[in-house]
């Protein structure tokens, strides 16, 4: 673009005629010696044919008749540097870079258009300036093409022009630009060629153009744009022997990689990460190149891709080139300076670490890097670290955890452990691990590590041990690491004056206590022990870390203080210490005893609004069941003292209230405590809300996980496909499916394992499927399904097995198909059975619902009957008492009706007794009231002077004698009788 500008140019202003080209001026718009009171228009027609001007520079310089004209062309030269000491133009941009170019070209074989070169490229540093806003829009391609070609003039040798390159590339993409805007006339005019007399500056300003900076952002996107950066980095290879250049380079490159995506992905693209890690260690008097280097690398870490820059460091040559620079910095270094580059290049070997082809232990890096791992805590004869001092700063101890940090990065790389295992690694950090005794006071012990840098490398080593430990069992067991976690655990248990700091990442939530160091020592010994090797749990149990875990939960649990993460974490991995030490051991089951029973039995009762909480009590209740399934199921001892503290009752109720995916892993733990004869009684005698029964619960899960599967179910609960009675929706999916290797399971197979409807079956084996109480007939439509559930299932997998071999190609001989057929369509009958069944029970429940709506029909007339019954013998109640006429009808009434009740003499020659005694005097009133005076002498057989004898009352009804109701009865509706 630039060239065809400069052709255009030039062909504006030339034109040829026959082999002789003859240049026509055009005459200037305005007089040389112009008038003081210039009007607008004039004006801006002198802005407007200046960018002709470096047209006519450009064709002076290209011209072959002037090629002898050194002098004057530089004369021109320096007069449009001179005149463009404020910046140019957007628009003038195309010819200066042309300008450039030529210049560049000429300097080869002239060495004085250097000096002009460079002059014109310290203008560049200044913000270029633009007439009007669209300017930016306008010439942004062209700004962008320049910026590339500033870059391409570093092929040109000059040391003193590539610096003025990298000086200018710095301007333009760090300068402020000017808050005022720049006087065009001021910036562009032309020097007078004739004295003129001193006219005031207003009448210039008041009718000159004004000139503007174009903004920072402007410039640095399209510096981004132009590919300046990826220039530069391949610009190095040309300044081998040119080092302050190349630390100039290196500075530029590092100011383009600081702030922007862009340019960090341009370095990359151009192998920059390798080409800087090739030259950082050459010789430099500055002391600079490894400073720069390394800054560019961490920006290209930070800002580009990660795995790239790894990538292009995973080499021998780059490995060992930041070999000797940490080891440079690490044995001569002294300054904080120093220190700081040593970590910031530990740092960038850590990250390469991670990529597994980097040839790290190859190179022997790794072994060095082991060696100062374990430096100071275990002595070497190493020359490398004989004389090694550590002055213990922050800087020597941010090296420490560095390197421990490296540990868990190599660890990935089993080649690393070997390397570990002659390093003495797990040695060096059980070192670390064991709390340190302050010294007595009065007395100085050696020089160390300080309180809050010991308590974080404390906890960086147990949490850098979790990932170490189970990798090299045989240094764990032979540095006793049981032993020396346990008694740090009980060192935490302990009440002393120690303040935990809390401020590192390892350190959260342990301000103030030893909370922080008992999380990491409880992870440590859950890694070891969830490994399930026999000596290393045996080694536990030996030393009693049962009893000491279980002390440990129960105190946590009765502390006034308030729950948190932490605490919660620990007690969870408390608990799976203790499953991973009993599970498939009775005698370690049987020493959990009645205490550990305790202690599940306590976290079994959580509250389940609790699950939701966000801290983790979700986890903790999930570790509470693993415990009881590991370490109460299987031992009869243990099982007892469960059933006796009403554990089965709590496991149903963390059945019935917990989240849909740990009813697996409970209705798990409650079918092994089945097999225990005295568990079906607990079931049993089991009620939840609305008095829920176990069968009942099971079932409503059942339907539940049915319904979660996609069974196909009618409105009713009843099969409404008899060729798939349990057959969950991504079994279907599967059928269309190829064939499934041999040592893969079928679906029909994997659903026994991932849903609960296998455990529910099995759970009524055990109960039974008959006399249950608490049953709904929903509940039996379900259970008839459940009844079948075997023989459903073994149907569904002689049905895959069918699609298999239809799948392969094989056809099945004769009698093996008919056995196919038979057994389909005995699943089939089977379901269709089921079915009918299902339908006997609905209409037996209509029927029942029907008679029950008769019956209280039936009792709802009773009820109102006998209230009219109640309101008719009140009313006649209340009209004997106020009407003598009903009352003497009643009477008279009675007395028929008492008369008819006697017995008729058959004989007439029979006496017959009247049941009125003599001697009593009689009131009647709703019946009779008997006075006794005296007792007759014929039936006491003598005379009984002043002898009373007190009778007791009863009600005469029909001449037969009968108790009187209680006193709570109304008196009014019976006969009394009074003695006297």
């Amino acid at each position: 673009m630039l060239a065809s500008e400069a052709a255009m140019t030039k062909s504006y202003l030339t034109t040829s005629t026959g082999s002789k080209a003859k240049v026509h001026r055009r005459k200037p718009a305005i007089p040389v010696i112009k008038h003081i009171a210039k009007d607008n228009d004039q004006e801006k027609q002198e802005i407007l044919t200046k960018p002709i001007e470096l047209s006519r520079v450009i064709h002076f310089l290209e011209d072959p008749l002037a090629a002898t004209l050194k002098e004057r062309q530089i004369f021109a030269l320096k007069k449009v540097v001179k005149r463009r000491q404020k910046g140019f133009l957007l628009k003038e941009l195309a010819d200066v870079f042309k300008i450039l170019y030529i210049c560049a070209e000429k300097s080869k074989d002239h060495p004085e258009y250097t000096s002009v070169l460079c002059d014109l490229l310290k203008i560049c540093r200044l913000p270029f300036l633009k007439e009007k806003t669209s300017d930016e829009v306008t010439y942004a391609q062209t700004v962008k093409e320049s910026l590339s070609q500033m870059g391409f003039l570093m092929r040109v040798p000059n040391a003193d022009v590539r610096n003025q390159i990298c000086h200018s590339i710095i301007s333009v993409y760090s300068s402020v630009t000017s808050k005022h805007s720049v006087d065009g006339m001021d910036s562009l005019s032309k020097p007078a060629a004739v004295s003129k007399p001193a006219v005031p500056s207003h009448r210039f300003s008041k009718h000159s153009m004004r000139l503007h900076p174009t903004s920072l952002g402007y410039r640095v996107q399209l510096l981004e744009k132009s590919g300046l950066a990826e220039t530069l980095v391949l610009s190095m290879a040309l300044l081998e022997n040119q080092p302050a250049v190349k630390l100039h380079v290196l500075q530029t490159l590092q100011m383009l990689s600081s702030s922007s995506d862009v340019n960090c992905s341009l370095i990359l693209k151009a192998q920059g990460a390798q080409q800087i890690c090739f030259h950082m260690n050459e010789p430099d008097p500055s002391g600079q190149v490894l400073f720069r280097s390394s800054e560019i690398l961490w920006n290209l870490l930070e800002r580009g891709c990660k795995e790239e820059v790894t990538a292009q460091l995973s080499n021998m040559d780059c490995i060992m080139a930041l070999k000797e620079a940490f080891l440079h910095q690490l044995l001569n270094g002294f300054r904080h300076y120093d220190l700081q580059l040593r970590n910031d290049l530990l740092v960038i070997t850590t990250l390469i670490a991670e990529n597994p082809k980097s040839p790290l232990i190859e190179s022997l890096f790794a072994k060095q890097l082991v060696l100062f791992v374990t430096f100071p805590e275990l002595k070497s004869h190493n020359p490398l670290v004989r004389n090694l001092k550590l002055s213990y700063n922050n800087e020597d101890f941010e090296m420490k955890r560095l390197l421990l940090n490296l540990v868990v990065v190599m660890s990935k790389d089993l080649s690393a452990l070997q390397l570990f295992k002659e390093g003495h690694v797990v040695l060096a950090l059980l070192h670390l691990v064991k709390p340190t005794a302050a010294p007595p006071e009065g007395q100085s012990g050696p020089r160390n590590w300080n309180t809050v840098q010991q308590e974080e490398l404390q906890l960086q080593a147990l949490a850098t041990l979790a990932t170490v430990a189970p990798l090299m069992l045989d240094d764990y067991m032979t540095c006793q690491g049981n032993t020396c976690l346990l008694l740090l655990l009980e060192w935490c248990t302990e009440r002393d004056a120690y303040f935990g700091q809390g401020h590192s990442f390892h350190g959260t939530g342990g301000r103030g206590s030893k909370k922080a160091q008992m999380r990491y020592c409880v992870r440590l010994l859950r890694s070891m022990a969830s490994l399930g090797n026999e000596a290393i749990n045996q080694d536990l149990f030996d030393q009693g870390a049962i009893s000491q875990l279980l002390v440990i939960i129960m105190q946590m649990e009765g502390s006034p203080e308030e729950e948190d993460v932490i605490t919660l974490e620990i007690k969870a991995d408390i608990q799976l210490i203790l499953s991973a030490l009993c599970e498939n051991n009775p005698h370690r089951k049987e020493l959990f005893g009645s205490e550990g029973v305790e202690m599940t039995v306590h976290f079994l009762k959580m509250s389940t609004e609790k699950f939701y909480s966000g801290l983790g009590h979700n986890k903790l209740i999930l570790s509470t069941v693993d415990c009881v399934w590991s370490c109460i199921v299987g031992c009869y001892t243990t099982e007892d003292v469960f059933l006796e503290k009403e554990g089965i009752f709590l496991l149903l109720d963390l059945l019935h209230s917990s989240p849909r995916n740990m009813q697996n892993v409970v209705l798990g733990t409650l079918l092994e405590l089945c097999d225990n004869p005295k568990t079906m009684s607990h079931i049993l005698a089991w009620r939840g809300q609305k008095s829920l029964t176990t069968p009942g619960l099971l079932l409503q899960l059942w339907r539940q996980e049915e319904a979660e599967l996609g069974v196909s179910r009618d409105l009713y609960g009843r099969i409404s496909d008899p060729k798939k009675p349990i057959l969950c929706y991504y079994q279907e999916e599967e059928d269309s499916q190829v064939s499934l290797p041999a040592n893969r399971p079928s679906a029909a197979v994997m659903d026994v394992s991932e849903n609960l409807r296998s455990k529910i079956y099995s759970v009524f084996c055990k109960l039974g499927f008959e006399a249950l109480p608490g049953l709904s007939t929903e509940d039996y439509i379900t259970l008839s399904i459940v009844t079948r559930y075997l023989d459903f299932k073994v149907g569904e997998v002689w049905d895959e097995i069918s699609k298999e071999l239809s799948l392969e190609g094989v056809r099945p001989v004769t009698p093996d198909e008919e056995a196919l057929d038979t057994i389909a369509k005995m699943t089939e009958d089977t379901a269709r059975r089921v079915t009918t069944q299902q339908s006997s029970m609905l209409e037996q429940r209509d029927k029942e619902d029907v008679s029950e709506e008769k019956r209280m029909y039936t009792e709802i007339s009773y009820n109102w009957k006998q209230q009219e019954l109640t309101a008719q013998s009140w009313e006649h109640f209340v009209a004997k008492t106020s009407n003598y006429k009903i009352l003497k009808e009643t009477k008279e009434h009675q007395e028929r009706t008492i008369y008819s009740s006697r017995p008729k003499p058959k004989y007439k020659e029979a006496i017959f007794h009247p049941t009125q005694i003599h001697g009593l005097q009689i009131t009647k009133f709703c019946g009779r009231v008997m006075t006794v005076e005296s007792t007759p002498a014929n039936l006491t057989g003598g005379p009984l002077a002043n002898t009373e004898l007190a009778l007791e009352r009863v009600p005469i009804q029909g001449g037969a004698l009968r108790k009187l109701p209680t006193a709570t009865e109304d008196p009014e509706y019976f006969n009394t009788v009074s003695v006297k």
